[in-house]
């Protein structure tokens, strides 16, 4: 009987163990999203004045999904992140996406003419081709990854521009 209390009482300190170690892997911090994510050749759309896109494809190294929630740069009044989605007649319309972008982990996100991107609003200078423009990604956990976008000549992809705020329609014509 003696040892089937001893026998009990190590199995116990064995799962305890076991449980213990099994917390502390699991507990080990995740690096700032902005650190597993990468963007390879970023550019800007070349612009005199108004709005200019920032395209290039993010791609995430990390073991966790990575939500890029804003992003600010200098030489804009402000910076929004947008999605491009065709209307039932094939017409596109761009529009902020206001729950951001998340880059998979493991994976991959592109910001394309047509589709993703950073669009720099009511510009403070003009954007030439070959110029390079300065943007800041802001990351859910506060992390900001800094890009450096070649300025190149870009006739657009052809969207309309729906703002953020609900507004009277307008129609651009």
């Amino acid at each position: 009987m003696r040892n089937s209390g001893i026998g009990a009482f190590g199995a116990t300190l064995a799962v305890a163990a076991l449980l213990t170690a099994g917390c502390t892997s699991q507990t080990h911090e995740e690096p700032p999203m902005a650190e597993t994510v990468t963007v390879e050749d970023p550019w800007a759309s070349a612009a005199d004045e108004g709005m200019a896109a920032v395209f290039g494809t993010l791609t995430n190294t990390g073991h966790h999904d990575a939500h890029i929630v804003s992003a600010e740069s200098s030489v804009a009044g402000h910076v929004e992140l947008h999605e491009v989605t065709p209307d039932a007649s094939g017409t596109k319309t761009m529009r902020p996406k206001d729950d951001g972008f998340v880059v998979p982990a493991g994976g991959a996100r592109e910001l394309v003419p047509g589709g993703d991107h950073v669009m720099l609003m009511d510009l403070h200078e003009p954007l030439h081709p070959g110029a390079d423009v300065a943007v800041t990604v802001v990351f859910e956990d506060g992390s900001t990854l800094p890009v450096t976008a070649q300025v190149r000549e870009f006739a657009g992809a052809d969207e309309d521009y729906q703002p953020a705020e609900p507004a009277a329609p307008h129609h651009h014509g």
